[in-house]
């Protein structure tokens, strides 16, 4: 499939999926794709262990490298990756992946745009688009997909070149963050009630008490020497603001107490706690990672390595084919035949030691199951 026809009416670079406006409407179908896009952004926003958790796997996912089946076209698909242009201010092909996949685990899907240069014939730069606007459907046969964009009167406009479009999506087209927003706000207030009981009793303040000893001259006067009270108070309150010490000296039955010194905090740690578990284990990163103390032994955190691991395979699985899409997409528009494919990073060193110990193993076993032979054969 062709990326661009021979003959060209446009000199500039045609990107359909930033031909968008601000999406304003909810129609069908997708029904409530622009309000979950709405949601789930909030949530990062105000609950910022969810936002470090999408941000650790999509580090922890790792780099890569395109490998052309040809090594003649190797240095010019190199040289491609590091320098396509990816947006407005991106650069190379891992920020676009990086993208692409920050919005495949925030909403669930990601599209993505291969913009050509008809005047140049070649791939101008890439193009990230916007999941929640973009409807995808099937064509003339079950394989084939059509793409359209919502516009903001609500009215779908078919994509004229979707060979150009990458998309992916999570099972059933789902984000992570699904049946996080429930927990979040039940966090959220508690995180609320916790400011404002800090308004009301960490923010201390006093109850002067003036009791007049029932003379006739003091009790006259009474109102006179409580705002002489007042005034001196205030001075001695306003003045530690500035560094100032000055004693309190009153003359009388004067009391002065804390206003709710008699009532204790609430204890917020196991209901916290347990609402962050349910998060963390939705995002399946450990909770090591996100600063939180919480009690692990070495085998426990080496068990949620491993699952991280597998966590990370799953979402390199669904990016290495939109990334060999893009990379098979400029080995055809330079005139290669030739397909790549894609060669990940280690995710760390742990698991290259481990490798190389199990390696280790078995060729000392093998050594010894040979030695045995070879004693065998001798008797």
């Amino acid at each position: 499939m062709k990326l661009f026809k021979k003959k060209h009416t446009r000199a500039a670079p045609e990107m359909v999926l930033a031909e968008r406006e601000a999406d304003t409407a909810l129609s069908l179908p997708p029904a409530y794709a622009p309000l979950e896009k709405e949601l789930f952004d909030r949530l990062r926003y105000a609950v910022p262990v969810i936002d470090a958790a999408i941000m650790k796997i999509i580090r922890l996912t790792g780099g890569f490298r395109l490998i052309s089946s040809d090594e003649r076209y190797q240095q010019q698909l190199d040289r491609f990756c590091e320098n396509v242009p990816v947006g407005l201010t991106g650069t190379s092909l891992n920020s676009f992946a990086d993208i692409f996949l920050d919005s495949l685990l925030t909403y669930g899907s990601a599209v993505g745009e291969i913009v050509v240069d008809g005047e140049k014939g070649c791939i101008a730069g890439l193009w990230n688009g916007d999941s929640a606007s973009t409807v995808v459907s099937a064509g003339a046969s079950p394989f084939e997909r059509k793409y359209s964009v919502r516009r903001a009167d609500g009215t779908m406009k078919e994509l004229s070149h979707p060979e150009r479009i990458v998309y992916a999506s999570l099972i059933n087209g789902h984000s992570i963050l699904r049946g996080l927003p429930a927990m979040s706000s039940i966090l959220l207030r508690i995180y609320q009630c916790i400011g404002q009981n800090y308004d009301r009793a960490g923010n201390v303040r006093y109850a002067v008490t003036y009791k007049p000893d029932g003379g006739e001259g003091d009790m006259t006067s009474a109102k006179e020497h409580a705002m002489q009270i007042a005034r001196e108070w205030a001075d001695g309150m306003n003045s530690a603001r500035y560094g100032k010490v000055k004693d309190f000296i009153a003359v009388g039955d004067v009391d002065i107490k804390v206003i709710g010194s008699e009532n204790k905090l609430f204890d917020t740690n196991v209901p916290v706690r347990q609402l962050l578990e349910q998060l963390i284990s939705k995002l399946a990163i450990p909770p090591f990672l996100l600063g939180l103390n919480w009690s692990s032994t070495e085998r426990m955190s080496s068990q949620q390595a491993d699952i991280l691991t597998s966590e990370l395979e799953y979402y390199r699985r669904l990016v290495t084919p939109v990334l060999r899409e893009i990379g098979d997409a400029f080995l055809c528009v330079t005139g290669a035949d030739a397909v790549c494919s894609v060669q990940w990073d280690c995710i760390n060193l742990q698991d290259e030691t481990e490798l190389a110990n199990a390696r280790l193993k078995n060729a000392q076993a093998k050594e010894i199951e040979l030695r045995n032979e070879q004693t065998m054969k001798n008797v």
